[in-house]
């Protein structure tokens, strides 16, 4: 089988913006009970194909940081407010995901750039409020 790198960086941001990603990081956040489980399980689920494409790799795309790394990068100011919502670690379930997203942070166009995790998880917990979800 014959794997072209540039199907892969589609395929990648395929999954992160045609909604499979981010509805699966929403329902954390605005969800309860079994509903917030099965939204743990699915976003966890679909964090774990993009790790596994990752495999050993600085980045992405290899060595370079990348398309798939800015499209995905966002989603670590989420994690907190992921983790405390959900009441897991995305570390211990997604290691590597976890150290390549630490690695993007040392970008300073990356790290200026991201809001902080503490903003962010006020901003969910304002919308959880809104929401009645709290």
């Amino acid at each position: 089988m014959i794997v072209i790198p540039r199907a892969n960086v589609i395929c990648c941001s395929d999954m992160i913006y045609e909604m499979q990603l981010y509805d699966a990081a929403r329902k954390i956040f605005t969800t309860k009970g079994e509903d917030l489980e099965a939204a743990k399980e699915e976003f966890t689920g679909i964090l774990k194909v993009l790790e596994d494409e990752l495999g050993d790799k600085p980045y992405f795309g290899g060595d370079k940081f990348g398309f798939v790394d800015i499209a995905l990068v966002g989603f670590y100011s989420w994690f907190y407010a992921f983790e405390t919502f959900g009441n897991f670690s995305i570390e211990s379930r997604l290691p590597k995901i976890v150290s390549w997203a630490k690695r993007c942070m040392q970008k300073e166009t990356v790290s200026k750039s991201l809001c902080d995790e503490k903003v962010v998880y006020d901003f969910a917990m304002m919308v959880r409020n809104k929401f009645g979800i709290e």
